[in-house]
């Protein structure tokens, strides 16, 4: 039976087994260690323990049955091939534990090195090492430290202290300076900090230290940091991580031996040549936790032409096979080079434009998948501003630019303070000798993050360029002092507040607010910069991509607009008409007075003055939107919210009517509209009198409204130009409703109208439940629906948005009811099926009826690909986001199911 179960339940590989598209079973470092096994590359031996018995872990508390048995065998092939047995005294076998999940989370989850050393074995170890001593007590002393902050949750802080304290009694700064002496001594210390947290004793046993790494690593998948970053990078919850047993090789040898990492590509900008860090004599989490500066990739031609030129060629077999900038990390033993893992290489928003232009120029890849291979996030990012240095700036440090982007905010020292400042709406800097997982809500919360130490591969580096945050690293001028919570540097402090200002392109650090400018992909977008003359290399990769993406895709990209200077802008930035042009805008400011006059009007005469007066406001409002247009379509909605939204607040107006009274002032006028508030006062106003419910109730003002767009888009078109109006009713959950809108409305239109040749379609915004529900009924009096996803997101969950956000999504974050706000992303599951089927049934009803949505979805990445599936006809956003929808939209023509572009 058991050996049936183990059959049916495959849970642990060999390398040999494996290749790169088992990512989901072997996660992505397991999956890509076994394709360069089978490319034959020099890959140290071992095997990968699935995603699958990670997720049966988890969901039991214990180990799923067979995994033990299989693992025992891989480990006895593993020892038959390398000819020595896991922790043997005379002639050991170390291994190294390291996660592995689907999708990169850098430093997220938990790696053990060495492990299988013991009292006896580290004997063994320096024998085999050839009498090297040093090598084996400084291996030894890594693996309690790892394992007993990794597996035991001893502080990491006391083993740091520890070395620290053993550094300054030799009196240096290097722990390479440490001999075999002082870390056989580091040991004894390790083991009794150890001891002290746990109760327990170093284990000596090689097989229980492995099963506990394992176990470890499995748990690492749910920890705090680990969720934090799935958050954050949505990555989903349920994959679990694989876990990859690997023969160790040594970097920390000696000074023929090191460790790096390489890029086939610069990770930051794209450009092509050789980049990365190399550290001699090291283990490699030595390089990405960035403890000790390392030298440029380069210098290993100098150290080690031999191993430079085998990698150089390794690089260049890899980037062609998997077609794409590649991650490698790789340990040279003793002359001898070892690949430890590959990886498409996180890249920079800039970077990934770049890059997949220059794969395409190569040939090994097409326009489609150049698309497939950015996102509208990235976009977004490439349209932030960056430093404007036309005045006289100078940097008082440089680093290296590790994530580009101009960062400007106060400087802070931990990641809680970072956390504290920005949830009060203050811009952070945080600052870091070094960053390390635990520092990732910092990390977040931050415009930037500055290290004095580590390279383009540090911590801080690569989970920055992950994120989008603008990094710099390793600029060793600076002397961080955390505890004291400020820096030195060229002679002067900054403490913490201070303002500084981070370039994550150039590497520069200045103290001082450094002023912004335009990015030039916006002023590409506004038609500033022609790509077919710019040297920039970005700006000709962002134009081909976008070019064939609007050439590809078949949803329109509209915008939200209520002014002719929004609307034109939106036009520069590519749309294709307004989705939805908000009228109850252009009741603010002075017209504040006409809206209280109507609110306020005693009798039908009043209130036909009131409308009259904001009749020819309201035309020429559409006279300048329709001219900015120049024929493309314009969905205008007629007012939507509570009219005593225009009116002063209940509890203040009754307060300034009280004192008024007091102080024996004439207060009729007050309280004549303190009386119209408290009539119109709701409890929960966006539930109340408002969007038809407001057209039904107060005679004339949707036709006021209907009047002033038709009139103006007759104007436009009898001057020559060009008008295409859509009048969009709110709020609608009844055909009825809109029936008796439209009825009104068709009346004023033809009169209005005439021989212009102006067409006016009429139709609704789907936003109440009821509307999706009887979508089929509604469309029989709807030329077109509009979502507006944000009220219909709202009365799905029974959430007040403006209340919630802050209240309690925090927490549904946290506990992963979410995994992303449903306002800012849509819920497939629950809104989403409401869309699917109001437009599912609306055309059935009507064949052509026109779908767009206005909501705020309509310019999220992950929504533009839902409104593609259900078959929408556009989508539409704020102007800022038309670039970024019309991405997405090409996108979603383009990425075929079971892709993925992280």
């Amino acid at each position: 039976m058991a050996a049936q179960q183990t059959v049916d339940n495959k849970y642990v590989y060999d390398f040999a087994e494996g290749n790169k598209d088992l990512k989901d079973l072997l996660g992505g470092k397991g999956a890509n260690l076994a394709e360069m096994t089978n490319l034959g590359l020099p890959v140290p031996p071992g095997f990968t323990i699935t995603t699958e018995a990670c997720k049966a872990y988890l969901a039991t508390g214990r180990e799923p049955d067979g995994l033990a048995e299989q693992i025992e065998a891989h480990l006895e092939s593993l020892e038959r091939g390398m000819a020595r047995k896991l922790g043997d005294p005379e002639d050991p076998l170390l291994v190294s534990v390291r996660s592995g999940a689907k999708f990169s989370m850098p430093g997220m989850m938990e790696t053990v090195l060495n492990v299988g050393l013991n009292d006896r074995s580290v004997v063994g170890l320096a024998a085999q090492a050839g009498g090297n001593e040093r090598f084996a007590w400084d291996s030894y002393r890594r693996l309690i430290q790892m394992f007993g902050k990794t597996v035991c949750e001893v502080p990491g802080e006391e083993f740091e202290h520890a070395i620290d304290e053993a550094k300054r009694a030799k009196d240096t700064h290097n722990d390479l300076d440490l001999d075999a002496d002082d870390l056989r001594g580091l040991v004894d210390t390790y083991k009794k900090i150890f001891a002290k947290h746990t109760g327990r004793e170093f284990p000596q046993e090689p097989r229980e230290q492995l099963d506990l790494a394992i176990r470890a690593v499995f748990e690492s998948w749910n920890a705090e940091r680990a969720v934090v970053y799935r958050r954050q990078e949505r990555i989903p919850a349920d994959l679990g991580t694989a876990v990859n047993v690997v023969a160790m090789v040594f970097g920390n040898l000696g000074p023929d031996s090191g460790t790096g990492v390489a890029f086939t590509r610069d990770p930051a900008s794209g450009a092509q040549g050789i980049y990365g860090d190399y550290l001699a004599n090291a283990q490699g989490e030595d390089v990405v936790a960035g403890i000790r500066n390392t030298v440029p990739l380069q210098e290993l031609e100098r150290i080690d032409k031999t191993s430079y030129d085998e990698l150089l060629g390794y690089m260049a077999r890899l980037e062609g096979h998997y077609k794409d900038l590649c991650d490698i990390e790789f340990t040279i033993e003793r002359g001898k080079l070892w690949m430890l893992q590959t990886r498409v290489g996180k890249r920079t928003a800039a970077a990934a434009f770049v890059i997949a232009g220059q794969l395409v120029d190569e040939g090994l890849i097409d326009l489609d998948e150049a698309l497939h291979r950015v996102n509208g996030a990235q976009l977004a990012q490439l349209m932030f501003p960056r430093f404007r240095l036309d005045h006289e700036f100078e940097p008082v440090a440089r680093g290296i630019g590790a994530s580009p982007g101009a960062a400007v905010g106060k400087v802070v020292f931990s990641s809680d303070r970072a956390v504290e400042l920005a949830a009060e709406g203050e811009p952070v800097i945080l600052v870091r000798r070094e960053t390390n997982p635990d520092d990732l809500n910092g990390m977040i919360a931050s415009r930037g993050i500055l290290t004095s130490r580590g390279g383009k591969t540090s911590h801080a580096a690569v989970v920055a360029r992950g994120m989008g945050k603008t990094c710099v690293s390793g600029a060793d001028e600076l002397d961080v002092n955390v505890p004291a919570k400020k820096f030195t540097v060229a002679g002067q402090t900054v403490n913490e507040g201070d303002v500084v200002s981070i370039d994550g392109t150039t590497g520069n650090v200045y103290l001082s607010e450094v002023p912004v400018m335009p990015s030039e992909v916006v002023q590409y977008f506004e038609g500033n910069l022609d790509p077919e003359r710019t040297d920039d290399q970005l700006v000709r990769a962002v134009h081909r991509i976008m070019t064939h993406a609007d050439g590809t895709r078949r949803l329109l990209v509209r915008t939200n607009a209520d002014t002719g200077p929004d609307a034109a802008r939106a036009r520069r930035f590519g749309a294709e008409g307004i989705g939805l042009c908000r009228t109850e805008h252009m009741f603010l400011g002075d017209r504040r007075e006409l809206v209280e006059r109507l609110i306020l009007a005693g009798t039908d005469r009043e209130r036909e003055d009131s409308l009259a007066a904001l009749l020819p406001l309201q035309r020429a409002d559409f006279i300048e939107i329709f001219r900015a247009m120049d024929g493309l379509p314009v969905t205008v909605r007629l007012i939507d919210p509570p009219l005593h939204e225009f009116l002063p607040p209940l509890e203040q107006l009754a307060v300034n009517v009280a004192v008024a009274q007091e102080r024996g002032e004439d207060v009729a006028k007050e309280q004549a509209l303190l009386a119209a508030v408290r009539r119109m006062h709701e409890e929960n106003p966006m539930l109340g009198l408002r969007g038809v419910r407001l057209g039904l109730v107060i005679p004339g003002l949707f036709a006021m409204q209907v009047r002033a767009i038709t009139e103006a888009a007759v104007e436009v078109v009898r001057a020559g130009g060009s008008a295409c109006p859509e009048i969009m009713v709110p709020l609608v959950g009844a055909v009825q409703e809109l029936e008796t809108v439209r009825a009104e409305a068709e009346k004023i239109i033809a009169e209005v109208v005439g021989d212009s040749g102006v067409e006016v379609l009429i139709g609704t915004m789907i936003e109440v439940p009821r509307a999706a529900l009887t979508a089929g009924q509604i469309a029989e009096a709807a030329q077109f629906f509009s979502f507006g996803t944000n009220d219909l997101t709202q009365m799905a969950w029974g959430f007040s948005r403006d209340d919630v956000e802050g209240a309690f999504f925090w927490r549904y974050l946290e506990l992963g009811i979410f995994g992303i706000s449903p306002f800012e992303s849509i819920d497939r599951d629950g809104v989403g099926r409401l869309v699917r089927i109001a437009a599912e049934e609306g055309r059935a009803a009507r064949p052509g009826l026109k779908l767009g949505v206005c909501g705020e979805h309509g310019g999220d990445p992950d929504s533009v690909h839902f409104f593609h599936e259900v078959g929408l006809d556009y989508v539409s956003c704020s102007p800022f986001r038309v670039p970024v929808a019309r991405l997405e939209a090409g996108r979603a023509a383009v990425v075929t199911s079971g892709s993925d572009s992280r």
